[in-house]
């Protein structure tokens, strides 16, 4: 049984929530502001529950932050420099959010919105759904969009963001859960062990954009391909592809191994204190791996919870940033015969 309650309201109109529950314990509390992940409770190596993504408890503190907690961000998740690129010979400028950039689809992105909402107890699945018109944020074509959540009696949530447009137009739409697996108010998350499967990331100049180059994670605080703490070399990032996060952790695109369109490994993370373990499989080509170095205490979440810097980390599966302005980069461009289809799957594990 799918529970269904109004979570608060926004200028006049309801914000739903609903509960995905298995019967290994899991539950997964999502809100249609945003389509996002307000909760997930899993169980440590001695079946204490917690709750390991961070959030707020009010749809107010949801609209008041940049955090972007949970949410399902776009058009375009991440960055484009100067909101600006060309698309079939024709000049696109895009909103601009963060400082002369465009960041998460702009100053209205997908995360403030009020989503349309259907479940199917069949599945376990809720189903939210949008349509962003032409013209939006500076967007060419009217997208419709969903972005679905499935909960599994195999301990896994798999998330789809499928879209379509009625002409040229790019698309990058990302999933911004921050994890933190020793809970969502435990702290840093440093000691929390991390394996990415990648060889190669994508360095970023002083204002966290993509330079153009894809470099080797080799001989690098950037190699996660043999698991490591997060931290473990955090503290040797400065000058090397880091742009002004010195001293902030990551925030950076990691270039995945394995066929593009097919889900495959991107992520594993193991919290040695509580044994809580996630795996992560997308379709991706990339993930933005950040490390939550702009958090801090003013930031208060779930239950009055002051988070701190490196209090989670997102994997935000995509394609690569600001890719409309790197012909290198794998493509964005969504033409009207096509359908996005981004999927994610994250297992939840103890050991």
């Amino acid at each position: 049984m799918i529970e269904n309650f109004v979570f608060g309201h926004l200028d006049g109109a309801i914000v739903r929530g609903f509960v995905l529950r298995n019967s290994n314990g899991l539950s997964a509390k999502l809100i249609t502001y945003g389509a996002r992940l307000t909760e997930l409770h899993a169980p440590d190596r001695t079946g204490e529950m917690a709750d390991i993504v961070l959030g707020f408890d009010d749809v107010d503190a949801y609209v008041a932050t940049d955090t972007y907690f949970g949410a399902t961000c776009g058009r375009y998740g991440n960055r484009i420099r100067d909101g600006r690129f060309s698309l079939g010979g024709e000049a696109i400028q895009l909103s601009r959010n963060e400082g002369n950039n465009h960041l998460h689809g702009g100053v209205a992105g997908f995360d403030r919105k009020i989503w349309d909402a259907t479940v199917d107890e069949a599945t376990n699945t809720v189903t939210f759904s949008m349509v962003s018109p032409h013209g939006e944020e500076g967007y060419p074509g009217t997208v419709h969009l969903s972005a679905s959540y499935c909960l599994t009696e195999d301990n896994r949530l798999e998330i789809a963001i499928r879209g379509m447009t009625d002409r040229p137009t790019v698309l990058n739409a990302v999933h911004h859960t921050y994890w933190n697996l020793a809970g969502h108010a435990s702290g840093d998350v440093r000691e929390q062990v991390l394996a990415i499967n990648a060889d190669f990331f994508v360095p970023i100049d002083d204002e966290l954009l993509a330079t153009g180059e894809i470099l080797a994670v080799a001989g690098t605080p950037f190699d996660f391909r043999a698991p490591k703490p997060i931290g473990a070399d955090i503290d040797a990032l400065a000058n090397i592809g880091t742009g002004h996060l010195v001293g902030g952790g990551y925030d950076h695109n990691w270039c995945l191994g394995g066929e593009a369109e097919d889900l495959r490994l991107c992520a594993r993370v193991v919290d040695p204190a509580s044994g809580r373990g996630l795996e992560l499989h997308t379709t991706e080509p990339g993930v933005q791996f950040y490390t939550g170095g702009y958090l801090n205490e003013t930031v208060i979440g779930k239950s009055n919870s002051p988070y701190c810097r490196f209090a989670g980390y997102t994997f935000e599966t995509q394609k690569f940033p600001d890719t409309p302005n790197f012909s290198h980069f794998p493509s964005t461009t969504v033409l009207p015969d096509q359908v996005y289809d981004h999927r994610m799957s994250v297992r939840f594990f103890t050991e």
